[in-house]
């Protein structure tokens, strides 16, 4: 089509320019779709970093805070082994000035409590020492795992950096193109083209009859359609999936929004 493109709703245009104008404009939005994939997961993947991060961090602040507890609970137990200790050297001093046997049996009791209780401070400074080293365990391990992911995050955003970079440029030409492409296109179907394509799950809106069957859903094309399709003598839409058909013979309009 040697005429340039320009919105003249009465204008004189054949069924088959406007087939190649729908199937030019869908090559042009694919390529923008592809270009906005491509850096549409790497966003995500930078969100999912970021976030894994921000929890990294946080579980060693609580691991941290967690075993300056333990520490100061094992503390607490060697300073309650010590009272024990000093209160059994009292009651025993004291077992040496006792009058009767039922004061003696007293201070002997308070003398094994205290040992019990010294026992029992020994086996929680065991279990708290013991959790206190897995928690350093696992905070060398979150450590080591938060130094990769930072890495990766690194990485993620240098690459999304680059291929915003270099493909911005791309995309506004495409952009550009298509613009020019939906000037010469009329307004009523215009909104058909991307009605079609916001409710396709892949963004086809115009297709192609591959094997008998449709580009879009691959439902089978019966002949006598196809041949009506590869007349373009008329805009024919897939009877399952409502996408706008057209031949795969059908030519890209030369000189198109260049």
């Amino acid at each position: 089509m040697n005429a340039p493109y320009s919105r003249q709703e009465d204008k004189d245009i054949s069924v088959e320019e406007k087939l190649r104008a729908l199937h030019e404009l869908q090559s042009v939005v694919s390529e923008v779709d592809k270009i906005k994939t491509l850096r549409g997961e790497l966003p995500l993947e930078v969100q999912d970093l970021e976030d894994e991060i921000a929890g990294l961090k946080t579980r060693l602040i609580n691991l941290d805070d967690e075993i300056k507890n333990l520490d100061t609970a094992i503390n607490n137990k060697k300073i309650a082994i010590k009272d024990s200790q000093a209160l059994i050297a009292k009651y025993t001093e004291q077992q040496n000035n006792v009058r009767n046997n039922r004061e003696f049996d007293s201070l002997s009791k308070e003398i094994e409590f205290q040992n019990l209780e010294i026992e029992l401070s020994e086996k929680r400074i065991k279990e708290f020492t013991a959790e206190m080293a897995q928690k350093k365990e696992t905070i060398s391990a979150s450590k080591e795992q938060l130094s990769e992911r930072e890495e990766d995050l690194d990485r993620k955003k240098n690459e999304l950096s680059e291929i915003t970079e270099e493909t911005k440029i791309e995309e506004e030409k495409l952009k550009a193109k298509s613009e020019k492409i939906e000037s010469f296109i009329e307004s009523r179907l215009l909104a058909a083209f991307k009605r079609i394509r916001k409710n396709a799950r892949n963004g086809l809106a115009v297709v192609t009859i591959q094997r008998d069957a449709c580009g879009g859903c691959f439902n089978k094309i019966p002949p006598q359609r196809q041949l009506d399709i590869a007349s373009r003598k008329k805009i024919i839409v897939c009877e399952y999936c409502g996408r706008i058909l057209v031949d795969q013979n059908i030519n890209v309009v030369e000189d198109i929004a260049e």
